[in-house]
């Protein structure tokens, strides 16, 4: 088959690769304790499957919208400028399925061939996927484990050039859990207003955060009319499987990113969307209690790699995952990842996975329990102490 040329430039998802290397492992009969999906181990709360479940048999099946349901949109705007300290208005909000396409419809929207922009590696690979996907040239920033996995903003202002189109942040960060302060945040925005450059802002993990608040980019002077929100109910809800996501941005943009979900795939069901206004304005109970637990995964995962031979691992300060650092063992981290599936039956990502900064790391995923976590960790440190 003779495919578009633009399909060489498309990137995957590697930790579905290994999920299913995992799952053919365990058709086979090996046992497999699984810390490579990005995906919270939780039950989505009650109340919303309860009103999903009310929305279906009340007929919520048809075409809505192609940005999303207006009470939707109400609700997010009132959720977004309270939790962000703006002002958003309905026609800002573009609700999506999951928050992929937010990311792929902005830059599709604002970025020429040949422009350029800068992106967070180690960082969630669909970003550097996309922007080589429609022609623009991917800029990568290192994140270093030196400076807590948070962006240099002066490494930040070199990389910039006339040909700057965007630039995209993650805070909490996947794969890292790096979080950056209100000053790296204020310095970025300086940044971008002075070479007047959008910035995507990636806050799907914005509940997931263990010190201090999470804070957005968009509330610095003149980042309004040139941040992308991201958000959604994948991960704080535990609703990845619902694909239900959302950006909030400049109005002229909202109309033209509706009008790309018009040409993709119309609009986001029905029913998914009134059970996320239930969501956003139910209980928030479930989701501070699975937010604790995460933190008490982490403080577990993170004590015990500590303790092999070979692994040093920072704090998270949000997200769930943990990225330690396996330089000294000596290995490439795809060999490890391979060894460690194979050898001790721990599925885990190559720092790889997320860009060719992540050499040298891993990353493990702490949507497991705390059971499954010890049992790794004995099973990583066994293997450990085979490698030659």
């Amino acid at each position: 088959m003779r495919l578009a040329n633009r399909m060489s430039r498309l990137g995957t998802e590697t930790a579905f690769v290994v999920l299913a290397k995992a799952k053919a492992l365990e058709a086979k009969g090996k046992e497999i304790i699984h810390l490579e999906i990005g995906e919270p181990d939780f039950d989505t709360p009650r109340n919303i499957v309860d009103a999903a479940i009310e929305a279906l048999n009340q007929g919520w099946t048809h075409y809505g919208p192609s940005a999303g349901l207006p009470e939707f949109q109400d609700v997010i705007a009132e959720e977004v400028s309270k939790s962000r300290g703006i002002e958003v208005k309905p026609a800002e909000v573009v609700v999506t399925p999951g928050g992929k396409p937010i990311m792929f419809f902005s830059i599709l929207a604002l970025v020429n061939e040949g422009e350029e922009v800068i992106y967070p590696n180690p960082g969630f690979p669909i970003y550097e996927s996309v922007i080589n996907l429609v022609g623009a040239k991917a800029v990568p920033i290192e994140l270093r484990e030196k400076n807590e996995f948070r962006l240099d903003v002066g490494e930040l202002k070199r990389l910039i050039t006339k040909r700057t189109r965007m630039m995209i942040i993650n805070s909490p960060a996947n794969p890292t859990g790096g979080v950056l302060t209100e000053e790296d945040l204020r310095v970025i925005a300086e940044l971008a207003v002075e070479n007047d450059t959008y910035v995507l802002s990636d806050e799907i993990y914005s509940r997931i955060i263990f010190e201090g608040k999470h804070h957005s980019i968009s509330v610095f002077p003149g980042m309004r009319e040139r941040t992308i929100i991201l958000d959604g109910f994948s991960k704080t809800y535990a609703m990845t499987g619902w694909r239900l996501g959302y950006g909030v941005m400049p109005e002229k943009l909202a109309e033209q990113v509706a009008k790309l979900q018009t040409n993709a795939n119309s609009c986001t069901a029905s029913f998914p969307q009134r059970a996320g206004i239930v969501g956003l304005t139910g209980p928030q109970g479930e989701v501070e209690r699975m937010v604790a637990e995460f933190k008490r995964r982490i403080d577990v995962m993170v004590e015990g790699l500590n303790r092999i031979e070979g692994f040093k691992c920072l704090l998270p300060r949000g997200a769930f995952y943990v990225f330690p650092n396996v330089k000294a063992l000596g290995w490439k981290s795809l060999k490890l990842e391979d060894y460690f599936l194979n050898e001790a039956g721990v599925a885990m990502l190559s720092g790889t996975s997320f860009g060719a900064f992540g050499e040298g790391y891993m990353r493990l995923s702490c949507a497991n329990s705390v059971e499954n976590i010890k049992e790794a960790l004995g099973r990583i440190e066994e293997a450990v102490q085979k490698i030659g």
